[in-house]
């Protein structure tokens, strides 16, 4: 009886007769007792298609939580970078004083050269004022006149631009409420920004201070299994940050050092408020340097005519190639390497996202996370360009697995 029983069973690793009849069941000889009918790349996609759709799901959450606290985002981003440009100060005062005397005594050269800053630009604007208001009023006489000459393909006329300016102050005149209601939420936005810069202050401290004993101790909350990885992303991360941060400092100010010597030799007025813009610009890729040199130009273009405001536009924009070819490569070097491309696509998706505040944030935050994925990621050999060049013709593609037929698995027999 048992052998009957034995006999009746089929064999380990043989294709039971009802296997052979499902559909398909006899082009692949793993399935036993099942059946995959689609096909491999399909499967894969499948596969590929629902972890993206994770990742997204992840990313569009971390988004929507950091909008609900965006206040203490950018505190603890503006703790992060104020902590990435004094530690260079903090750690060479700390090996002659107490690490918590260093901390303080950076701390305040940081806010006296800010306050010195915005000193030296409002005592500037406040002695030039009444030169600026006259030399503006002969320079609008000045692009007045070059509009109604017909020089130009178009003609202007003085009649044209009352109107524009009647229809302006109309508009105005309307939207007045309108005005109000967003100059107050303007006013609620310079109080949260003072407390952001408060509470970016007070972590600055501790992240100066006590930074490594923080970082350990939260390495002491994690599995020991998963320490070393975040000790290498962490390491990672810090050094392409903090190298971003001091590189585009170190930047800013040598290009507002520049457009104020440029301004000033070609003697154009607010040379001081104007190149602290150019300074503000250099933090914001692609965007922030043009803008900059379009506010000076117009300045330029009012106060002393067309020629100034070219040879304005022209110094700045040789600043920005200096900036771009030699500032960059040499200060930054290998600690943000991302293509010009990949800055575009960030800077447009964290404008379109945050505004100014996302135009900011994305090229660090984007360098930040392809240093970490580049340190934790295992690469394989390289490909040589005309490799991925390659063109294949539809006949040559590699034989299907699941495909019967000679270049195909072999068929079952049954």
């Amino acid at each position: 009886m048992a052998d009957v029983t034995n006999a009746s069973r089929p064999r380990a690793g043989a294709v039971s007769p009802v296997a052979r009849r499902v559909a398909g069941g006899r082009r692949n000889p793993h399935v036993v007792g099942a059946d995959e009918p689609a096909p491999r790349w399909l499967r894969q996609a499948a596969g590929v298609s629902w972890r993206l759709l994770v990742v997204v799901a992840a990313v569009v959450l971390v988004f929507y939580a950091t909008s609900r606290v965006q206040l203490l985002f950018i505190a603890v981003f503006l703790a992060l970078v104020f902590t990435a440009v004094l530690r260079p100060l903090v750690d060479g005062m700390s090996r002659v004083m107490p690490r918590g005397l260093a901390t303080a005594l950076a701390l305040l050269a940081g806010i006296l050269f800010f306050l010195g800053m915005l000193t030296y630009v409002g005592f500037s604007i406040a002695t030039q004022w009444n030169d600026l208001a006259r030399q503006f009023e002969t320079g609008i006489d000045q692009i007045t006149d070059f509009l109604e000459s017909g020089a130009l393909p178009f003609t202007i006329t003085n009649d044209q631009i009352v109107e524009w300016i009647d229809n302006g102050v109309a508009w105005v005149q309307e939207h007045a409420g309108d005005i109000a209601s967003q100059a107050a939420a303007s006013a609620g936005s310079v109080v949260e920004g003072f407390t952001a810069l408060a509470l970016a202050t007070f972590c600055t401290v501790f992240f100066l201070a006590r930074g490594t004993q923080m970082w350990t101790w939260f390495l002491n909350q994690l599995p020991v299994r998963v320490r070393e990885t975040w000790v290498t992303a962490g390491g990672a991360g810090w050094y392409t940050f903090s190298g971003y941060t001091r590189g585009t400092v170190i930047i800013a100010i040598t290009d507002g050092v520049l457009a104020f010597v440029l301004l000033t030799v070609l003697g154009v007025p607010l040379a001081a408020p104007l190149a602290v813009l150019v300074l503000i610009g250099a933090f914001i890729p692609l965007i922030g340097a043009p803008a900059a040199m379009v506010v000076a130009m117009i300045v330029a273009l009012a106060a002393n005519g067309l020629w100034s405001a070219v040879f304005v536009g022209i110094g700045i924009a040789l600043i920005g190639q200096l900036e771009g070819h030699i500032l960059q490569p040499l200060i930054m070097g290998k600690q943000v390497s991302l293509h010009p491309v990949v800055v575009a696509l960030a800077v447009t998706a964290g404008t379109l996202t945050a505004g100014i505040l996302g135009a900011v944030i994305a090229v660090p935050l984007v360098a930040v996370a392809w240093a970490i994925y580049s340190r934790l990621r295992t690469l394989d050999p390289p490909m040589d360009e005309e490799d991925a060049a390659d063109e294949t013709e539809p006949g040559d593609e590699a034989p299907d697995e699941d495909a019967p037929g000679p270049r195909g698995t072999p068929l079952t027999s049954g």
